[in-house]
């Protein structure tokens, strides 16, 4: 099932499909307040996540980390994780699936009973409106637009492009990457990285020939 047309209903909020290439695709996540994703892992997919507004709790299975917009963390596969949102209105979240498949899924625990349960079939599927974000493809001079709070730009690149970039700005990679001199990849598509730490790989170690990033900032 591709998913591009709907928006899957949850115990906790919903989600949507917002981006999606060979590499990577991309979901909008509006977790309610003191709701929570079950405690699952993915046994075949690294998931990256950012906040966009709000606050989370993200929970491994020995510890819980705060997150606020926009902080950034990387669930490896196989590693059980839970989201829940603490602030008023929610949180609202990209979630970057590498390789896509929303069959992936093995729940341990859930608030909604949803244990041994497989990913939302079509019964919880409503059709996309028009606010649903879609993320453009990637530009040399892409028009930056608003969403939640934050400037969002998909921008395809050259080096100088990212020399002097800050900490505050994160970006999500679509497509390419870093590699070095005998073309082994560092950074990968579907990697979440900060500005400085983009700026400091690239005075070593050169950008894919092809190489796509969405920006997002504050």
């Amino acid at each position: 099932m591709l998913y591009d047309d709907v928006v899957v209903a949850k115990p906790w909020g919903k989600e949507y499909l917002c981006y999606r290439n060979n590499n990577v695709a991309i979901w909008f996540l509006h977790i309610e307040k003191n709701q929570q994703t079950s405690m699952h892992c993915h046994p075949n997919k690294n998931t990256g996540f950012v906040v966009l507004e709000g606050e989370v709790e993200l929970s491994l299975l020995r510890n819980t980390i705060p997150l606020k917009a926009l902080d950034k963390i990387h669930i490896f596969r196989s590693r059980f994780h839970s989201t829940k949102a603490i602030s008023d209105g929610g949180a609202f979240i990209f979630e970057v699936e590498t390789p896509e498949d929303k069959d992936d899924l093995v729940r341990l625990e859930d608030a909604y009973g949803r244990e041994k349960t497989a990913y939302e079939g079509k019964n919880f599927h409503t059709p996309r409106t028009e606010d649903c974000l879609m993320i453009p493809d990637a530009e040399v001079s892409p028009k930056p637009f608003m969403f939640q709070g934050c400037e969002i730009s998909h921008l395809k690149l050259v080096k100088n492009d990212l020399l002097d970039r800050k900490e505050e700005e994160l970006f999500i990679i679509t497509d390419g990457g870093i590699v070095t001199q005998k073309n082994q990849n560092i950074v990968w598509p579907g990697d979440v990285i900060d500005g400085k730490t983009l700026g400091r790989l690239l005075n070593s170690f050169q950008l894919h020939a092809y190489t796509t990033m969405i920006r997002i900032v504050k």
